[in-house]
Formats: structure tokens, sequence, C-alpha cells
């Protein structure tokens, strides 16, 4: 087993490294495992993926000590550097985030997301004053967890896009100067956007991808640091389930599961 600290060194690293850093989230055991087994050098989770796997939509909806049980389960049974989407950190009080930073690193994991969206249409984002305790806070509670700090304003409906971009290069200049050892900018796919926010901030920018967004190649030579997929790859894995069910209840026929690994391929990861 490799220890922590090796592994919170190799996964900060990856940050700055040549190549780019690719996450794709993975919701559970198995889906890490076969990421770790497709030759990727670190892990994330998605919160959405763990809160669907149990019954529940996104946003907090389950406990932190509920989170930090799918992330433990996670972290120990791979390898490689696990990071833990644990959403705005469980309360909105500096010492909640201390303290979720504390269980990220009890649980296994090496680095966490921290996001300002508050799930309010009336205040969608948290005070800016107020996310910066928060980060502080955990600074101080962990110098060992990779801080991956994220701004929702491309999530939002804030009107002019200009503003959209002052706001979101104001919160995440103030994430990178209150300790965050990278900043997320979910919700972008425009390349012009990407690389003037990277050439701003000069700092390792976290950019969620999907379909529509630039290749992984392109956002490498925007400047981008960190790619990942979040919830994405759980909501694909029930688009195939949705894809079997209808051919099954349509044709009768069973071609949607050709391309699945066999039984014993399945047993032999989980060893």
């Amino acid at each position: 087993m490799v220890p922590k600290t090796q592994k919170t060194t190799a996964f900060r690293a990856l940050h700055t490294a040549p190549k780019i850093l690719l996450l794709p989230n993975v919701w559970d055991v198995a889906s890490a495992r076969t990421i770790e087994a497709a030759g990727f050098s670190a892990i994330a989770t998605t919160s959405a993926g763990i809160a669907f796997s149990l019954g529940y939509p996104d946003g907090e909806r389950i406990s932190r000590e509920t989170m930090l049980q799918a992330v433990a389960r996670i972290a120990g049974a791979v390898k490689v550097p696990v990071t833990a989407d644990i959403e705005a950190g469980y309360g909105n009080r500096p010492e909640d985030a201390a303290q979720t930073a504390r269980e990220v690193i009890g649980a296994g994991a090496v680095g966490m997301n921290l996001e300002d969206g508050t799930h309010d249409a009336a205040h969608p984002l948290l005070d800016l004053s107020l996310q910066l305790e928060k980060i502080r806070a955990v600074r101080e509670a962990s110098a060992e967890v990779v801080l991956n700090a994220r701004t929702d304003v491309y999530l939002l409906p804030v009107g002019d896009p200009q503003a959209a971009y002052d706001l979101a290069l104001q919160r995440l200049s103030a994430f990178r100067d209150a300790g965050a050892d990278c900043v997320f900018l979910p919700g972008v796919a425009d390349p012009a956007i990407i690389g003037r926010m990277a050439a701003d901030l000069n700092f390792p920018l976290n950019i969620l991808a999907g379909p529509g967004s630039p290749s992984l190649p392109e956002l490498k030579s925007l400047g981008v640091a960190r790619v990942s997929l979040g919830s994405a790859l759980a909501r694909a894995t029930l688009g195939l389930v949705r894809r079997v069910a209808e051919e099954l209840k349509s044709a009768g026929t069973y071609h949607a599961l050709e391309n699945a690994p066999s039984h014993a391929e399945v047993n032999r990861l989980m060893k």
C-alpha cells in the first residue's frame, strides 16, 4: 500500500505535470477499480453519482457520514490517489468545512472539492467572505488535503456574459489566494472563455467536460490543468440500463449487453 503522504504529494504534483490531469468521476468500488484498471493516475468521486446510487437527488441530501462512508470504501479499494467531491462541505460554518476536511483525510482520500453554490434560488452563491473563511478553515485543518475550490457562477443564470466572467474571475482569484491548490469552473465549454480564464488566473484550473466540450488536447493547449467528468459517467451507465430495458421490452433481444465485461472478469477485478 502506498503511504498517504506519498499519494498526496503525487496527486498535488499531477496539477502541474506536463500531461493534463483527467479524472473520470466514480461512485462505487466497481467503477473505481474499473477506472484504475484502465490506467488512470488518480480517481475522483462524484457526489451526485453516489447520491443517485443510494436513491437520493444531488445537493447534500445525504449526510456527511453517508457520503464519506462511500468515499472510504472507494479509497480503500484502489492504490491510486482519491479526491472526494463533498459538495459545499456539509454546513455553512467554517468549522463545518474544517471538520469535513479532517474526515475526508480520515476516509483515506487525499483531496476534496468545495463548492460555493447554495441551492437557494434567492441567494445562489455563498457570500464570498464566508466562502473564503471556509477555505482557510480547510487549509488550517489539514495542510495535507489537496483543495479544489469551485464556483458555480457559470451554472447559474447571471445575465450578461461579461458580468459572469468578471464574477467568476473574482471568486476564483480569491479562492486561489486563500489557499486552494486548484480552482474549478464547471459550466463552461467556450474555448475563448476557458483560455482567457486560465491565462488570467495563472493557476491550476479544473474544467468540467462532456459532450460539447473542447477535446483534451484542446483543453491542454488552452492552459487547463485538470478535467473532471462529474456525474456524466454515472449517468451514462444509467443510459445503458435504459437502452437495455428498451431493447428487451420492444425487441426481446440482448444486443445492448454485448460489450459488458464477463462475470469472471468483474470477479477478478473485485479481488
